[in-house]
């Protein structure tokens, strides 16, 4: 890390930690010379949004505040539907919001950090905020998976295949060192400039109410809704393979799991087509409809062709 010290800072907000900076901002006093925490404490009550990029000596640094507990009416309704389906993957994970979700980020994020995974580091914690480097180097950016994605579609569906492994890989990597995400959607994964995808967003904790596998699984089905709609209108044959080949590597407790996964969600192949009922709704319309076509009953490759 490039040693810091007292000068202009500039401000950019955003909702993830790999978007470009924004133009220069009003000076913010430092502290001292790489006085992170100082930096933290100075800068943090002037900053309005959650979430903020920050340049220092031309260091790029986010800074994450506090936000606002998170209703329940949503968690009720995925409750219910765990329920419904007996699938504890599904079950929600509530985000505590405020302080809570500070601590937690800080925890996971030291926590895969000692896994060796590319996760931002902390530098600076209090109660009602973190700082965090930023993952890019040398002044390159890191890419937000759901664009390389989306980019790759364009390209084909030989591209978005290969695109789409890349983070299938990346979750492999940190499930075969024991761990799990926390919402392994395509948007909180980043290819860094040296080509290794590194994590983030980590305000909830899955393992505080789920085991290992269950964590793991989920990962596996985030990801999966995640990009779903691009996989099935592209190559849903060729994806299906490669999530096969991946899931060789993990525990027959997670296979399993995803089957029952794939058995019970079937019927949600069925929700209507319309846009008016949502992109949420399409999106788990896609994936069941991909979970049926690449398992059957046994468990094995489904490669007949379904209807979408």
């Amino acid at each position: 890390m490039t040693s810091l010290k007292p000068g202009a800072t500039r401000v950019s907000s955003r909702k993830g930690l790999s978007s470009a900076p924004a133009p220069l901002e009003p000076e913010v006093p430092l502290p001292g010379p790489a006085d992170y925490a100082g930096f933290l404490q100075v800068t943090l009550p002037q900053q309005e949004k959650a979430v903020a990029s920050h340049r220092l000596a031309g260091v790029r640094v986010w800074l994450k505040k506090a936000g606002p507990r998170h209703g329940m009416a949503g968690y009720r309704a995925m409750a219910l539907l765990a329920a419904l389906f007996r699938l504890e993957v599904i079950k929600p994970v509530p985000n505590p919001g405020g302080e809570a979700a500070v601590a937690i980020e800080a925890r996971r994020l030291r926590q895969l950090a000692d896994a060796g995974l590319r996760v931002p580091q902390v530098l600076a914690q209090q109660a009602d905020g973190l700082l965090l480097s930023d993952l890019g180097e040398s002044g390159r950016n890191t890419v937000v998976l759901q664009e390389r994605l989306e980019q790759a579609a364009n390209a084909g569906p030989a591209a978005l295949v290969a695109a789409w492994r890349e983070g299938l890989d990346a979750i492999a990597q940190v499930h075969a060192r024991g761990c799990y995400l926390s919402q392994a959607f395509d948007r909180n994964l980043v290819v860094c400039p040296d080509g290794v995808i590194g994590y983030i967003d980590f305000e909830d904790d899955p393992g505080e109410t789920l085991g290992i596998d269950e964590c793991q699984a989920r990962d596996w089905l985030s990801y999966l809704h995640s990009t779903a709609m691009l996989l099935h209108a592209a190559a849903p044959l060729q994806a299906g393979a490669h999530w096969h080949e991946v899931q060789m590597e993990a525990s027959e407790a997670v296979r399993e799991r995803l089957l029952q996964a794939a058995r019970r969600m079937r019927w949600l192949r069925r929700l209507p087509k319309s846009r008016r009922w949502g992109r949420d709704t399409q999106r788990v319309r896609a994936a069941a409809s991909l979970l049926a076509r690449w398992y059957s009953l046994n468990g094995k490759l489904f490669v007949a062709p379904t209807r979408y």
